[in-house]
């Protein structure tokens, strides 16, 4: 099999877990070159994965060799790395979110598809073996009808855990902008595109403390939204009340459940590959945990660009796509809006649901 040479643009902690499943897991993509604006990092991680290149971002994005760029710089840089690279005739990936501005997201799709190239975006989590034999399930007609839904990410932000918390803060930061990309994209390769969305904001504490080892006592000034809250209609007429928060000391909230006709499916964290899946089906005496029926149920961050890698040789369109990103991004902005104009919000983009992974993949391989 012939591989796809890709090329890492930012090579920061999140960078590992795609240097691992690019260069070792999947069979169909090669990393060949990698950048950071800190070129030790750089040259780090291609001594730690084999990679044969260490170039500057401008380099890696001239390169006739390089066929997909993986930008995994910045939420602030997504933009501005993306539009390079696809101006430079490269399929591109990037980390969530697609951008910061919704009209940006909205310029990124179209470039994409002006230059017939490929845009994909994370989060791809939603490839994994849980949510797959969830979407199985639905589609499956296990519980019915989805009629509603339920979606709860609350924590007490990261300033205890994260090295460099500041940006959680600012804008473009917040709960639903850090963690509902994981949520809204689940929810949608689940039950299909948003119509509507109603939202609350509020921001409880207007300092952060830093308690984490590296800035320990540093106060943070609070610029967004920490609690986010409201509810999306999709297309489908199916309703679901989401809150994302920085807020709360502890909860017992479920992370995501599907209600239908026929019985409720609590969905695994949408953050992670794996399980467990239970369901209830209507009339049962209980929920019973259903065995995982698809491939990927540990970390494998990077599934979304191997499936690029595929798509261009079978002509598919990614599952991970640039019009599924920019459909969550306008969701969460329609969040904000919501609140600040105490006004429903219509959605002017849609997008297809993803397609399913099909049953029995060889580990390593997308097709």
């Amino acid at each position: 099999m012939d591989k796809v040479k890709v090329g890492i643009v930012g090579c920061g902690n999140i960078s590992g877990i795609y240097f691992e499943n690019l260069t070792k897991l999947f069979v169909n993509t090669e990393v060949y070159a990698c950048a950071d604006v800190f070129r030790e990092r750089a040259e780090e991680a291609a001594e730690k994965y084999g990679v044969p290149n260490v170039w500057t971002t401008e380099e890696l994005l001239a390169s006739p060799d390089i066929q997909i760029v993986v930008n995994l710089t910045t939420p602030k840089g997504h933009f501005d790395v993306c539009k390079q690279a696809l101006l430079s005739g490269k399929h591109v990936y990037v980390e969530k979110p697609l951008s910061l501005a919704l009209a940006h997201g909205q310029e990124l799709v179209a470039l994409a598809a002006e230059k017939g190239l490929m845009l994909g975006c994370a989060p791809d989590t939603f490839l994994g073996a849980g949510i797959q034999t969830c979407r199985k399930l639905i589609d499956d007609g296990f519980i019915g009808e989805p009629v509603a839904a339920s979606a709860f990410m609350v924590c007490h932000g990261h300033e205890s855990w994260h090295p460099d918390p500041e940006f959680y803060y600012q804008a473009g930061g917040g709960p639903m902008f850090d963690m509902g990309p994981y949520y809204l994209t689940a929810l949608v390769s689940l039950m299909g595109p948003a119509a509507t969305v109603a939202g609350m904001t509020k921001t409880s504490f207007a300092q952060r403390t830093i308690t984490s080892e590296k800035k320990f006592g540093k106060q943070i000034d609070v610029e967004v939204p920490t609690h986010v809250a409201g509810t999306v209609q999709f297309a489908s007429g199916a309703v679901a009340t989401m809150i994302t928060s920085f807020d709360v000391w502890d909860s017992t909230l479920p992370r995501i459940e599907i209600y239908g006709t026929r019985g409720t499916l609590i969905v695994p964290d949408p953050n992670t590959f794996g399980g467990p899946v239970m369901l209830k089906p209507a009339g049962g005496t209980g929920f019973m945990e259903i065995p995982l029926v698809h491939n990927y149920a540990v970390n494998s961050r990077g599934i979304g660009v191997a499936d690029i890698a595929d798509c261009i040789t079978s002509g598919n369109r990614p599952r991970a796509g640039g019009e599924l990103a920019n459909h969550v991004l306008e969701i969460m902005h329609a969040f904000h809006t919501s609140s600040d104009t105490k006004r429903y919000v219509e959605l002017a983009t849609s997008c297809e649901q993803p397609r399913p992974l099909p049953l029995g993949l060889i580990k390593g391989y997308i097709s």
